[in-house]
């Protein structure tokens, strides 16, 4: 299948993709080695400013500070997934007072970083009354904030289905919402799965926010951390680490659900 989005790229291309691809690693193989350099010269590579992360104690913190990472990113989730099918719903609905407001906060949240959405929550809303637990302080605007994500993601992949398929649903006589929920929905969730889970990498790249509204998440626990300890550097490196293998395992359970997904073959004019 050729590629929908651009051209295949021919030899002279590929080549120059490939020679550029070999400067940008040499370049940041460079980069990394100047930043070792420089830590080496200033003490900071020594084992003894490593020693503290090869304990249990730490780890045992850091652990617990991944630990309300990944709940905030699940809870978020689940309740930006089914706001955002709800959104992709209304967007696709005949009725335009249901169509037109959903499209608006599609169109609209989505253009609004999740940190002014943090602000809002933390200092405008309790100065109306409505004064949320920590917790939710970053769950809130996390979850207003990816369902407009999740509603375009849905919406794609209810659009992707074969027209036929409803239309042979309600051929048999199934009404319009028994057709989407029974033929179309299903196959059109098994189609964004792996777009779903590369969207919960950003959403839990996005609990980080936690620091601003002082949410024991990984970064504010590694914060706290190294203000402790004095390990600057080494604090940060290791959470760094940390999200790293993380969103790696994410991105990678993301390509497997890819790789699995069946081919289409091009539609025929």
């Amino acid at each position: 299948m050729s590629s929908a989005l651009f051209d295949e790229p021919g030899p002279r291309a590929r080549r120059r993709i490939r020679a550029a691809t070999v400067v940008g690693a040499l370049f940041l193989l460079a980069l990394a080695a100047l930043a070792v350099r420089q830590f080496a010269a200033n003490g900071q590579l020594a084992a003894a400013r490593w020693e503290p992360y090869a304990t249990w104690p730490m780890w045992r913190y850091l652990l617990g500070g991944l630990w309300s990472t990944v709940l905030a990113a699940l809870v978020s989730a689940a309740l930006a997934m089914a706001a955002g099918l709800a959104l992709a719903l209304g967007r696709l609905s005949r009725r335009p007072w249901v169509r037109r407001p959903s499209a608006a906060y599609v169109e609209v949240v989505r253009t609004i970083p999740a940190l002014l959405l943090v602000y809002v929550v933390l200092f405008a809303l309790p100065r109306y009354g409505l004064d949320l637990p920590l917790f939710w302080k970053l769950v809130a605007p996390l979850t207003v904030s990816n369902a407009s994500l999740f509603a375009e993601v849905f919406r794609a992949g209810i659009l992707s289905i074969e027209r036929g398929q409803g239309e042979a649903g309600l051929a048999v006589g199934l009404t319009h919402g028994q057709t989407m929920r029974l033929i179309v929905l299903p196959q059109a969730a098994r189609r964004v799965l792996p777009s779903i889970v590369s969207q919960s990498v950003g959403l839990l790249k996005d609990t980080s926010l936690g620091f601003v509204v002082s949410y024991a998440e990984l970064l504010y626990s590694g914060k706290v951390l190294a203000a402790y300890n004095g390990l600057l550097i080494q604090t940060y490196i290791v959470v760094a680490l940390v999200y790293l293998v993380v969103n790696a395992s994410l991105s990678k359970l993301a390509r497997t659900l890819e790789a699995r997904q069946p081919r289409r073959r091009p539609s025929r004019a």
